[in-house]
């Protein structure tokens, strides 16, 4: 059990996916001397994160939902 409050991760989330969409375009200057094997590798996980991001969020909602309509703090 995570003992950080449920708005506190969610806000961490947030900002991670927030970082790594506006880093976006910097990731591109930074892998245009790569390989194209190599460029095409390091955005693809930059995008796996954003999407595994993006369901911890919502993960994150839905157990905020579930606790407050149980009366539970987490």
């Amino acid at each position: 059990m995570n003992m950080l409050p449920i708005e506190l991760r969610i806000d961490r989330a947030l900002r991670l996916l927030r970082m790594i969409e506006e880093d976006r375009p910097l990731l591109e200057m930074r892998v245009a001397p790569l390989s194209r094997e190599h460029q095409e590798s390091a955005k693809s996980h930059a995008q796996l994160l954003a999407e595994l991001t993006r369901a911890e969020i919502q993960k994150l909602h839905r157990e905020k939902a579930l606790a407050e309509s149980t009366g539970a703090t987490a």
